[in-house]
C-alpha cells in the first residue's frame, strides 16, 4: 500500500495524464513557456551593419537568387535521419536578407508557375487595375519578373565527428563494503562542419566568388555520484550534465560568414570599421539592429513592421505582451 501511494503521489505531482481528455479536449497540457526568439549567430550583427552602410551610403544594392545548398555529407543516424540541416537554402537567403540585399525567388518557384498557367489559361480574375481597363482576367505582361545579378549556390561537405576527445573516472572509496563511495566523470570531444559555397554572376555565370569555411563544435558530460549505507537504507545518488554546441546553428554560422564576406566585396567594404563609423553618426540616421532578417514593405511603401520589434521575445506573445492580454480582457470563456 506505501509503494501505491507513493506512485500515486509522484504522478500527482507531475500532472494529470488520464485516457479521458479534459474540458479542453486534451489528455495533457504541454510543459515548457519558452517564447519564441531570434536565432542569431556572432556574424548577425555584422550582416546588419553591412545593410545599414550600403543604405546610409547609396550603394546600389544586387539582386540575389539563393539556389540549391545541399548536404554532401552523406551521414545519416539509423533512427534520426539527416545529420546536418537540408535546409542550408533558407539558412542563406536570410542571411541575404539581414545584410539587406534584395531577394529573387528561385528556389520554389511552383506557386508563381502555377499561377501563370491559370493566367494564361484565363482562368484567374482580373487584378483591380486591369479590372478598370475592362480585363476580365488577369494579364500577362512582358518583363514584369525582374531577373537577379548573382546567384548563390554550394553544399556543406564535411562532417567529421570525433575529431579529438578526452575522458577521465574516478572512484573514492575504501575497502569497507559500509562505508560510502563516490565516483565522477568528465568527457569532452570535439567535431567539426564545413561548407564550400560560390557565388555566380547569373548573366554570365563567371564564378565570381569562391568560399570554403569550418566551424569546429565542442561537446562535454560531466557525471557523480555517490553510494553509502545509513540506518539500514541504501543511497544511490547520481547527477550529471550533458551539453553539445548545435550542429545546425554552425551550420548557419559558416554560411552567414560566407554570405557576410561575399556582400562585403560587393559593398566594397574592406574591413569592420564602418560599423564604428556607423555606431558614431547613428544619432542623425535611422539604422536598423535586428537580426531576423529584413522587414516587409507593403506596396503602398509603408512598412509593416519594424524589424527591431521582431526581436522583442515578449513581441504578441499572450503571457507577455500587454497589448494581446488587453485584447482578450471580457472575452467569454
Amino acid at each position: 500500500m506505501k509503494l501505491l501511494a507513493a506512485i500515486a503521489g509522484a504522478l500527482a505531482l507531475t500532472g494529470c495524464v488520464t485516457p479521458y481528455a479534459g474540458s479542453n479536449g486534451l489528455y495533457a497540457s504541454p510543459i515548457g513557456n519558452a517564447p519564441v526568439t531570434a536565432n542569431p549567430t556572432p556574424y548577425s550583427a555584422a550582416l546588419v551593419c553591412m545593410s545599414n552602410y550600403a543604405r546610409a551610403t547609396g550603394k546600389p544594392t544586387p539582386r540575389i537568387a539563393v539556389g540549391r545548398v545541399l548536404d554532401y555529407t552523406g551521414k545519416e543516424d539509423l533512427e534520426g535521419g539527416r545529420k546536418v540541416t537540408q535546409g542550408a537554402s533558407l539558412m542563406a537567403m536570410s542571411a541575404f536578407a539581414k545584410a539587406g540585399a534584395k531577394l529573387v525567388e528561385r528556389f520554389d518557384t511552383s506557386v508563381s508557375e502555377l499561377e501563370l498557367k491559370y493566367s494564361n489559361n484565363k482562368l484567374i480574375g482580373a487584378d483591380g487595375s486591369a479590372s478598370a481597363e475592362g480585363a476580365e482576367f488577369r494579364q500577362i505582361l512582358a518583363g514584369e519578373i525582374p531577373g537577379s545579378d548573382y546567384y548563390f549556390v554550394g553544399g556543406i561537405t564535411e562532417l567529421n565527428s570525433n575529431i579529438r576527445s578526452i575522458g577521465a573516472d574516478a572512484f573514492i572509496g575504501d575497502l569497507d563494503a559500509a562505508d560510502p563511495k563516490g565516483h565522477a566523470g568528465f568527457k569532452l570531444f570535439v567535431i567539426n562542419v564545413g561548407v564550400d559555397l560560390r557565388l555566380v554572376n547569373t548573366k554570365t555565370l563567371v564564378v565570381e566568388d569562391v568560399i570554403s569555411y569550418q566551424k569546429q563544435i565542442v561537446g562535454r558530460e560531466i557525471s557523480a555520484g555517490i553510494f553509502d549505507f545509513a540506518n539500514g537504507n541504501i543511497f544511490d545518488v547520481g547527477v550529471g550534465e550533458r551539453a553539445m554546441e548545435p550542429i545546425q546553428l554552425a551550420v548557419r554560422s559558416t554560411i552567414e560568414r560566407a554570405v557576410l564576406e561575399m556582400t562585403s566585396n560587393l559593398y566594397g567594404v574592406p574591413n569592420s570599421d564602418p560599423c564604428g563609423a556607423l555606431a558614431e553618426e547613428s544619432s542623425s540616421m535611422v539604422a536598423s539592429t535586428s537580426v531576423t532578417g529584413n522587414a516587409f514593405t507593403l506596396p503602398n511603401g509603408a512598412l509593416a513592421s519594424d524589424g527591431d520589434n521582431r526581436s522583442d521575445p515578449s513581441r504578441w506573445n499572450v503571457d507577455r505582451d500587454k497589448g494581446v492580454k488587453a485584447g482578450l480582457r471580457g472575452r467569454k470563456s
